[in-house]
């Protein structure tokens, strides 16, 4: 049988997974070009921008900063691993909700590799003895593959870009970590403060790179609305943006390694 809050937190997913699939394809939205931004909510989007960019500048750059040229780089890349080790769990429940049974076993065996002989995911032997990357599936990715439209583009407070499918996929990723249900409190809080350092070390890793889209662009909202939609049809394999050769990877995909390092 399983424990109260484990069951609990399935049947909150399955609800939660299947109002999002309904909502996604309810509303397949009008016909619009693929590579062209739909975006009927730029007007309230923009004014989300600029508390986000207030927000930035008053506090998270700052902080970001502060963080990561306080921490060595080396404890920085620690923390990284563990914050992104505790999250693959997540995708390896997406991926079997994708039908990907290759990508949740590699998950599998990443995860448990790095959690036992990795300490808990500080280190990476897995990397080291040759096992593919993680796949960082998400709910969102999950939709896509379910046949669930885009949608329109929206940026969300504090969380930034998104689009309306992924919007959903956030909102049930908080529910897809078996880690949630499996640990008790305090310790199931690590986790949180581990993601939560490892945002603010890629704010100040990335800060040029963040600062000149944000601050140094003509049109910072027009900016980030672009990459955002560019990165995220790339990573679901150009289906929806047409093909391209994408010259601005995420920032934030890897905790620890900079794609701008020439």
């Amino acid at each position: 049988m399983l424990p109260n809050s484990l069951a609990t937190g399935l049947r909150t997913l399955a609800i939660l997974a299947m109002g999002s699939f309904l909502a996604a394809c309810a509303n397949p939205g009008p016909s619009h070009p693929v590579d062209e931004p739909f975006d009927p909510y730029e007007s309230q989007n923009r004014k989300v921008h600029e508390f986000n960019r207030s927000l930035d500048r008053a506090i998270l750059r700052p902080a970001g900063r502060g963080y990561s040229n306080f921490l060595p780089d080396d404890i920085e890349t620690l923390i990284g691993r563990f914050a992104f080790n505790l999250s693959i769990p997540g995708a390896i429940v997406n991926n079997i909700l994708q039908g990907n049974g290759k990508g949740a076993s590699e998950d599998l065996y990443r995860f448990a590799i790095n959690t036992t002989v990795g300490l808990g995911g500080f280190f990476d032997p897995a990397s080291e003895m040759g096992m593919p990357q993680a796949t960082d599936a998400d709910f969102g990715q999950t939709l896509h593959v379910w046949g669930a439209r885009e949608g329109a583009y929206v940026e969300l407070p504090l969380l930034g870009p998104s689009t309306e499918r992924d919007t959903w996929g956030k909102v049930v990723d908080v529910f897809t970590n078996p880690l949630t249900y499996a640990i008790d409190e305090p310790e199931n809080y690590y986790g949180t403060a581990a993601s939560v350092s490892s945002r603010l070390s890629d704010r100040g890793r990335y800060s040029d790179t963040i600062d000149s889209i944000l601050y140094e662009s003509a049109d910072s909202y027009a900016q980030a609305r672009s990459l955002y939609l560019q990165n995220r049809r790339f990573e679901l394999g150009g289906t929806e943006g047409g093909s391209y050769a994408d010259p601005y990877d995420d920032p934030y995909s890897d905790p620890y390694e900079d794609p701008y390092d020439e």
